[in-house]
């Protein structure tokens, strides 16, 4: 995916160098939301047209992921699955009667070789449709607008970056630290566990603070400096079963953003803080404003 993902990741900055040049810009609004349902979408084979219908409802449907939904927030993600559902429905129908050259194409001939109830098997390749979009967009766009921030308010890194092409992945990977894009993951005891003096009994859940854990001082030297060179693992993408499968996309989507980004004579600043969701779990950014000198 990687060719086809970074010319969508230069066609993206050449809109956004267009409209920076005639006033303040959105670049939340017009690179960091629709790269990652432009890399995903074209490789689902889905139409480019309903990218912004399934990055609205990804928007809404993270809400029951949240730490403290509200009654109304999850009656707007339950809104959103259910469009979702029948949008994932629709595409799975259309797949079996004209199958493509495209993955849900080939999820279905797999599992209609392991599963011969065919609603099963429908079943089984639409919740990984599902899984695909919500996993793809709403993490990623945090991931590509929190990274960029993050260079714009250390400007001598970024020119750094510039001089070092070669070192972008490393900054990606520091910003997944410093700010990762999930800051709360939630897990089960298998058993009666101690962590610290607190007793977890088994079947008990836990809420993991990855986003503390991150400026551990015991772990990290520093953990407040954002530092392009440093290199140290993380957990932006979990850990053991549970390890993020787009990482590698998310990643890629970065460091092709960068890439584009850095080797354009453009020196763009923030014209305002970014705008973030008032969220615990899921980091949003909602706006950021940037404008040329």
């Amino acid at each position: 995916m990687q060719q086809t993902v970074q010319s969508a990741a230069d066609e993206l900055i050449d809109r956004f160098v267009e409209h920076v040049h005639a006033g303040p810009a959105d670049f939340n609004r017009l690179v960091s939301d629709e790269l990652p349902v432009i890399s995903i979408g074209r490789w689902m084979g889905l139409p480019a047209a309903d990218y912004g219908l399934l990055r609205d409802l990804t928007h809404d449907q993270v809400y029951s992921q949240e730490l403290f939904p509200t009654t109304s927030q999850l009656a707007i993600s339950d809104a959103a699955t259910a469009r979702l559902r029948s949008y994932f429905t629709e595409l799975i129908r259309e797949r079996r009667r004209i199958p493509g050259d495209d993955p849900v194409s080939s999820w279905l001939t797999t599992w209609d070789t392991l599963e011969p109830d065919r609603v099963r098997a429908d079943e089984a390749v639409h919740g990984l449709a599902l899984f695909m979009i919500l996993a793809a967009l709403e993490t990623t766009a945090h991931v590509l607008s929190s990274t960029l921030r993050l260079l714009l308010e250390h400007p001598t890194q970024m020119d750094w970056l510039r001089r070092h092409p070669d070192l972008i992945p490393g900054a990606v990977e520091e910003a997944l630290r410093y700010d990762a894009p999930i800051h709360m993951i939630s897990r089960i005891a298998p058993a009666d566990t101690v962590i610290g003096d607190v007793l977890v009994p088994a079947g008990q859940m836990v809420q993991l603070m990855v986003g503390a854990a991150h400026h551990d001082p015991d772990q990290y030297a520093n953990p407040h400096r954002f530092d392009v060179r440093r290199r140290a693992p993380h957990l932006a993408f979990g850990a053991g079963i549970h390890y993020c499968l787009g990482n590698a996309l998310a990643r890629m989507e970065a460091a092709a953003l960068l890439a584009s980004i850095l080797r354009r004579p453009i020196r763009p600043h923030l014209s305002e803080p970014a705008r973030w969701a008032p969220r615990v779990a899921f980091r949003r950014i909602t706006a950021l404003h940037l404008t040329l000198p």
